[in-house]
């Protein structure tokens, strides 16, 4: 009777240690959006959301900002390829047994290259095995409108080089004919088409504000904001002045849209879905777990 005492609490204490090992496993990384990048903690992300988001983790450690060319087509080695090798060596040197993605815009794309091609890379099938979920911010699902101005040549082209570059070939691919095409095609969860292995979630921002006299218009850089309050001339009535909202909610599933749950009910520009504005870096942290 002792004995089987003794087993059943060293039972006990195994099945309570478990859950506290695998939180240990966890771990996130920051894909950022259309660029290439070598400092996208400072360049593009900044570390207010980063160091805001991994406090929710059990070893705040357990984090990575990728830094690839994204200006590249999503397939690419310097895209994918440069994805895969930032992902599978953070799986490995920190023994991440479940990734949480945090992307923005066209990085969305560059992830569900890899969920929906698991046969193209040999290190595809790790990183889908070990993926928990994606928090896609502001997603370029289906392409904007905008890419197609830049590719075209318009007339107010040379005004969106600041926020697109100038006709590189993830501003191609960004098309919303092209992304028709890559989402019948080559990419998985979309309308009609085989679900992704993995939660895809969208936070989809919805308008831009920038008066001058309001300091929410400043979160994230009042100029910026100011701009893509032009661009939304060209865009539907609910967008963040890069994309539609159409498009944010094209793949997986909405998680929410901005004014839901924000603070203040304050919409996100694109600018500001990828900085600490309006409590997004705290939703982030405690979605962690979840």
């Amino acid at each position: 009777m002792h004995s089987t005492a003794l087993r059943s609490t060293a039972l006990a204490l195994l099945v309570g240690l478990q859950p506290a090992q695998a939180a240990d496993g966890l771990g996130v990384a920051f894909v950022h959006g259309t660029g290439a990048h070598t400092n996208a903690l400072r360049d593009y992300w900044q570390p207010a959301i980063i160091d805001s988001v991994r406090q929710g983790l059990p070893d705040r450690r357990n984090y990575v900002v990728i830094n690839c060319d994204f200006n590249q087509y999503m397939w690419k080695p310097k895209a994918a390829g440069c994805l895969a090798g930032q992902l599978s060596g953070f799986i490995e040197s920190r023994g991440i047994t479940r990734l949480v993605v945090i992307t923005h815009s066209n990085g969305g794309n560059v992830v569900r290259w890899i969920l929906s091609n698991p046969t193209y890379d040999r290190r595809y099938p790790k990183i889908i095995q070990t993926l928990q979920k994606v928090t896609a911010l502001a997603p370029s699902s289906a392409g904007t409108p905008l890419a197609d101005a830049v590719v075209n040549g318009s007339t107010f082209e040379t005004l969106l080089g600041w926020l697109l570059g100038l006709r590189n070939d993830a501003v191609r691919q960004q098309q919303v004919g092209h992304m028709a095409t890559y989402n019948a095609q080559n990419l998985y969860g979309t309308g009609g088409r085989p679900a992704l292995p993995t939660p895809f979630r969208a936070v989809v921002g919805s308008d831009v504000d920038s008066a001058p006299t309001d300091a929410d218009s400043y979160c994230g850089g009042y100029a910026a904001n100011l701009g893509l309050e032009f661009t939304r001339n060209w865009l539907s009535s609910c967008s963040d002045g890069f994309l539609d909202c159409s498009s944010q909610k094209a793949a997986g599933t909405v998680w929410f849209t901005d004014t839901a749950r924000t603070h203040g009910a304050e919409p996100l520009s694109h600018n500001q879905s990828r900085r600490a504005c309006f409590g997004l870096g705290t939703l982030l942290r405690d979605d962690l777990t979840q």
